[in-house]
């Protein structure tokens, strides 16, 4: 193809049967990475997972257990508290339910009535009284009906990329071998940092979770404690187990736990409802970004952001990965040198301990195969990490002098 002007040299664009190759190459790549973006979900959830459960492995090694005998404890450990959790929440949620259904007619006849005593809410009384209770649960489990499928599905996600990572577990020092073969040895270093750093942040990221959970647990019991609601466990509980969906775990509750407040008497379940609005507020604007920031070293801003963008792209599991997902991100990129427009910053003496590191992996490496090599930048990188956290503490403990 060639372009001219008046005036103006000449400019010509070849289309080479290696570019148009290249372009298609590209497109077929685009479609496949689409087509399976569920094998690569499952995937990742499983490299989470395996970046758990492999400090505890290594823990438990470190004390005389194999690593398969480690990981069998490990799964009966895990098994036996979903099995707990299940025990303990659910028979009480469904009496519950069971008793809401069957006192419904009672219930609302009460709100009912309480409605029509203040002009203000007595159009609302209208509305509850002209609603059908019988279509409405009719609805109700119609819906339950139809989300039976994709429980099942969900199932069997789960349990596959638990057995995925079981299985990375087990055989890690392989599958590492796999990564370090596909990644030239100038990077080896590089590409050990990362996987040691992507460990911290998964612990991080799981560690903040639980502080989260045990909170939205503790508030909810002791809120339905105090406001004399049964089965605050069993309801505190349940809290804890969805509040891992972000932004509509703690909403999940409130529902349950205001018609289980009910029986008590409207204020009561006004304060519940309202109670939980404000801890709610409190959990996503202050708990969230503070924690999450702190472990994964990311800005309350980027945690909002990062949680809105998951959540807008990926729905629920979007906004469970997308905290790790962007440390991750930024660690690559800080590990891998890239500059940020804008960042002139430059840590000298790092890059310098990390050039000699580099030369030291190079003459400890030579003519190891690659599940070799990765051990060997395994060590060199937690030395590394060992000796700054050393360095870090010693200036600290001057700085206090």
């Amino acid at each position: 193809m060639t372009v001219s002007a008046p005036n103006q040299s000449t400019v010509h664009f070849d289309i080479t049967p290696r570019s148009c190759a290249l372009v298609l190459a590209t497109v077929a790549g685009v479609w496949l990475a689409y087509q399976l973006r569920l094998v690569a979900l499952i995937l990742l959830m499983a490299l989470i997972l395996a970046g758990t459960f492999n400090p505890m492995a290594e823990w438990m090694e470190a004390r005389g257990i194999k690593r398969v005998p480690a990981l069998v404890l490990m799964l009966l450990g895990l098994l036996a508290c979903a099995a707990l959790l299940l025990f303990l929440t659910f028979p009480p949620l469904i009496e519950q339910l069971t008793q809401v259904v069957a006192t419904a007619p009672e219930t609302r006849a009460r709100l009912i009535a309480l409605l029509s005593e203040h002009s203000m809410t007595l159009l609302l009384a209208h509305v509850l009284g002209s609603a059908g209770l019988e279509q409405t649960f009719a609805h109700i489990k119609a819906d339950l009906m139809g989300y039976t499928s994709i429980a099942v599905r969900v199932f069997g996600f789960a349990a596959t990329t638990l057995a995925l990572s079981i299985y990375l577990l087990a055989d890690g020092t392989r599958a590492q071998g796999v990564v370090y073969a596909l990644v030239p040895r100038d990077y080896h270093m590089r590409l050990a940092r990362i996987l040691q750093n992507m460990e911290t942040i998964v612990g991080g990221y799981m560690r903040g979770q639980l502080i989260t959970s045990t909170a939205i647990g503790v508030f909810t019991f002791a809120l339905l404690t105090i406001c004399n609601v049964p089965n605050a466990l069993a309801f505190a509980l349940f809290a804890s187990a969805v509040d891992v969906l972000p932004f509509i775990g703690g909403l999940i509750i409130i529902p349950p736990a205001v018609i289980a407040a009910l029986p008590n008497g409207l204020p009561v379940a006004g304060i519940v409802f309202v109670s939980f609005c404000i801890y709610t507020e409190f959990e996503s604007r202050i708990l969230v970004p503070k924690i999450y920031g702190q472990v994964l070293r990311l800005s309350p801003t980027v945690v909002i952001l990062a949680l809105l963008a998951g959540a807008t792209l990926m729905g629920v599991v979007g906004a469970l990965l997308a905290l790790p997902i962007a440390a991750g991100l930024l660690m690559i990129l800080e590990e891998l040198r890239v500059e940020m427009p804008g960042d002139d910053s430059v840590d000298r003496a790092e890059r310098a301990r990390h050039a000699k590191t580099e030369a030291t992996y190079e003459q400890m490496s030579a003519g190891a195969t690659a599940p070799e090599a990765g051990q060997i930048a395994k060590h060199l990188a937690h030395d590394m990490r060992d000796a700054e956290l050393t360095n870090a503490a010693n200036h600290a403990v001057g700085a206090v002098e």
